[in-house]
């Protein structure tokens, strides 16, 4: 019975430490490409930080710290990539950049 006492402490205590370094607000940037097939992935450049996102069926969503972000759409051919300046993000909100049209 002791044994099995330690080892619920232990594994309490694991799953508890593990959890205080997640993240405790989600924080986000979304959009939508217009057309849909026209890119493939999304980027946030901030500093040395930098998230991707897959674009699936037009849209993205990027996990993000808080701070100003470069958005970038790598598009297909014959589509420009298009990119976003001063994306401000701040802990907790969820960014909603819009539709993004490609320009060929």
């Amino acid at each position: 019975m002791k044994r099995f006492l330690i080892v619920i402490i232990i594994i309490f205590s694991a799953v508890a430490i593990l959890n205080s370094f997640r993240n405790k607000y989600q924080t986000s940037i979304l959009g939508r490409i217009n057309p849909a097939a026209g890119a493939t992935v999304a980027w946030a450049v901030s500093g040395r930080d930098s998230t991707t996102s897959n674009i699936v069926n037009g849209a993205f969503s990027l996990e993000a710290k808080q701070g100003m972000y470069r958005v970038v759409i790598d598009a297909v051919e014959p589509y420009k990539d298009a990119i976003l300046e001063n994306v401000s993000v701040k802990e907790g909100q969820t960014i909603d950049v819009g539709e993004i049209m490609l320009q060929k």
